[in-house]
């Protein structure tokens, strides 16, 4: 690894708790943001020339500090510059170890305060505490890139005005928040993964960086269901990641994974965080995908996927969070049970323009349409459905699929 991997390395997984240090208090998250890219600039300069330093978040916190009392000095905002360097000194002896990760979570449930747009809470989250950019982030809130941005500048801009408290609340106004901050949690995790597949080389720190975040939840909030089942679904996906991709570079369905490549110490990490989750007298989105994953690898246990019971799970979901992917993972089951009439029924009842951008739906579609007949449809199907995935083990897999059409 060269010194500028390094670098980017060290700035991928350490984003988000860098920018918690340096907005701490003030709420100033533009400036922190800023000053911590200018300290990556410099890094870049310095870094291969002098080596990598024994504690490379120190220096870029040390760094983006004299950044910002320079930029702080040169606008003329003296008070705010004194008492934003006074927490960074309080900071710095912080910094000596390893960096203090509820900061992290701090600046996360700072995203998910009421005053800024509930449209914008997750994804703002995953641009100040993951360092995604708004085109990364586009397709998973189907949301054309400019726009996004510019939305994401009047949420930091929100957070600086209202001067909101760098706190996690409790009570009553814990749980909406704690959706909020789940919701980014799993859409870094699913962009990580799907980009991870797609040859994105930064995505397989993103997944990791998902779930030691969902760890940290999940251990500070041991009493919250959806923490814990959060925490499993994730676990269960990342145990099954080896067995994803054959040989040939072909996706592996779930049910024809070969069970000795998934990870055995993951999936009872995952079993136990789901068991918590079902202690507790609530009932979720993540609970019910959880327990969605966890029946797809039943067969470590000798028993067969039971397609009738997660049938039953996906419409407990649709009716709870009729998510797009919710309503094709229902069709799909409903495949799976001989019913593939009434999974192409449910997708017809889906939101026609998500749809129709939406990669999964179209696979399935595919897969439908092939099982009551209609060839020609499902072959147009698969192609759209190849045409969208940037997966080159799904585009594979679909493309044999198709071919088996074709040959029959």
């Amino acid at each position: 690894m060269n010194t500028a991997e390094q670098i980017e390395k060290v700035a991928r997984l350490s984003h988000g708790r860098l920018v918690a240090i340096l907005a701490a208090r003030t709420g100033g998250v533009t400036d922190a943001m800023d000053a911590l890219s200018d300290a990556v600039l410099r890094a870049l300069e310095v870094w291969p020339l002098r080596g990598v330093p024994d504690n490379p978040e120190g220096w870029l916190v040390a760094t983006a500090r004299n950044r910002a009392a320079d930029a702080a000095r040169r606008s003329a905002r003296a008070a705010r510059a004194a008492d934003t360097l006074a927490i960074l000194e309080e900071e710095r002896a912080d910094m000596g170890q390893a960096v203090t990760p509820d900061r992290t979570l701090n600046l996360m449930f700072v995203c998910a305060h009421p005053s800024i747009d509930a449209r914008m809470r997750t994804p703002l989250m995953l641009q100040l505490v993951l360092g995604l950019d708004a085109r990364r982030m586009a397709g998973a809130f189907l949301i054309p890139p400019g726009t996004l941005g510019q939305r994401l500048t009047r949420a930091r801009a929100k957070i600086e005005a209202a001067r909101i408290g760098f706190s996690i609340p409790e009570g009553a106004d814990l749980a909406p928040r704690l959706s909020h901050v789940l919701d980014a949690i799993y859409v870094a995790f699913t962009v990580g993964t799907d980009g991870e597949g797609a040859g994105d080389a930064k995505s397989s720190s993103l997944a990791r960086e998902a779930i030691w975040l969902g760890s940290l939840v999940a251990a500070q909030m041991p009493h919250e269901a959806e923490a814990q089942a959060l925490f499993a679904l994730m676990l269960y996906t990342q145990a099954r990641r080896p067995a994803r991709v054959d040989a040939e570079g072909c996706l592996v369905p779930l049910d024809k994974q070969d069970m000795s490549l998934w990870d055995a110490r993951l999936l009872d990490d995952a079993d136990m965080a789901l068991r918590l989750a079902a202690s507790e007298a609530s009932l979720g989105r993540y609970q019910i995908e959880a327990a969605i994953a966890a029946a797809h690898v039943a067969r470590r246990h000798g028993l067969t996927t039971d397609w009738q019971a997660i049938a039953a799970l996906y419409r407990g979901l649709v009716a709870l969070f009729p998510t797009m992917g919710a309503l094709t993972g229902l069709a799909a089951a409903l495949g799976e049970c001989g019913e593939p009439a009434a999974g192409l029924a449910i997708l017809d009842d889906a939101e026609p323009v998500q749809a129709r951008q939406y990669q999964p739906w179209w696979a399935v579609r595919a897969h439908l349409l092939a099982a009551v007949g209609d060839q020609a449809n499902a072959r147009a199907a698969y192609d759209q459905a190849i045409t969208l995935s940037p997966d080159p083990a799904t585009r594979t897999f679909l493309a044999c699929r198709k071919a088996l059409l074709l040959s029959s």
